[in-house]
């Protein structure tokens, strides 16, 4: 499959905006200065950017409680997601939500919840709006491999079999549910194959290589085009910071159980590292090229930083505004 060069500079563009947004959070988490918790996607961003790309902006997408890079890589703005996680005014949910409820219709990100499964329903019954309006859009819902354990998945997944809906189940499997090691909570079987038994097409791609994803998204979104969905991805991926937070060992709380051995394996498939030497080996960029693009990021967020910051705190007063009876 052909793709152009700057389609390929965009993909890297794309995943850079995600990763140094997501590392700006740090500090400031650390001091206080956010009080949302902030689930850091840093590490994953090959599958939002990679099965993001593969959609038209009309298509929906349906997040979980780590879904900055989902926010971002479906054309949400910066600034207005940097406002939210401050709960600031200016934000996505008017800082009402925080880090975890974000949403842009325009762009088509329709939402994210903490709930674990929690939006995988709201994505089938979008879904099943867009047969019975026959729209073309498809909808994508992104989900942890924790969800795997809620039973709505699997209702969800029967309903959209039953129906042939227009949607991409996308597990990204980081191979732990908060703390515990998904092998110590399910079945040794490749989490793909839970939608085996509903007939409903099923793949396991590398999430850590944005051409993988892209190429295999690509082709699952032509699939639910043409009627013939759903479809089942699996993403094998890795996030590089806690659970919650930045990392989780701070302050002496040792609550990260993963082996040092373990996640320096992974931190060498950093999806970013391994995108930046396919571009320099295929002449694509040289290293000062990708310093520009970087250095040109790092602007941006540093002004949706100062956005966030210098935006309005929403009035007390107002604290019954968009609540409904």
């Amino acid at each position: 499959m052909m793709i152009d060069s700057q389609f390929l500079l965009n993909l890297y563009r794309m995943m850079l905006r995600i990763r140094l947004f997501e590392e700006s959070l740090v500090e400031p988490i650390l001091n206080r200065e956010i009080h949302t918790p902030c689930h850091l996607y840093s590490g994953q961003e090959a599958i939002a950017v990679g099965l993001c790309s593969a959609l038209s902006r009309e298509d929906y997408v349906f997040g979980n409680h780590r879904s900055h890079g989902h926010f971002l890589a479906k054309g949400g703005s910066m600034k207005a997601m940097a406002a939210e996680v401050y709960c600031r005014e200016s934000g996505c949910s008017h800082g009402r939500g925080g880090s975890m409820h974000l949403i842009d219709p325009d762009a088509g990100m329709m939402g994210s919840a903490p709930i674990v499964a929690g939006t995988i329903s709201l994505a089938t019954g979008s879904a099943l709006a867009s047969s019975i309006r026959n729209d073309g859009r498809v909808t994508v819902s992104f989900f942890g491999d924790g969800a795997t354990g809620e039973g709505v998945l699997y209702e969800s997944l029967n309903f959209a079999a039953l129906k042939k809906l227009p949607i991409i189940f996308a597990c990204e499997n980081n191979l732990y549910a908060t703390h515990m090691p998904i092998r110590e909570c399910r079945v040794n079987q490749p989490i793909s194959r839970v939608a085996e038994p509903f007939g409903i097409e099923s793949h396991t791609v590398d999430g850590n290589d944005v051409l993988q994803v892209h190429n295999a998204s690509q082709k699952a979104v032509d699939t639910c085009r043409r009627g013939n969905g759903p479809v089942f991805m699996e993403f094998m991926t890795y996030r590089f910071r806690g659970h919650v937070g930045p990392d989780d060992n701070i302050q002496g709380l040792h609550t990260d159980i993963r082996p040092a051995e373990e996640v320096a394996i992974w931190l060498e498939k950093d999806p970013i590292k391994k995108f930046e030497r396919y571009l320099t080996k295929h002449g694509l960029m040289d290293k000062e090229g990708l310093q520009g693009i970087r250095d040109e990021v790092t602007g941006e967020v540093q002004d949706a930083m100062d956005f966030a910051i210098n935006s309005t705190v929403p009035s007390v007063k107002d604290i019954k505004r968009d609540v409904f009876a």
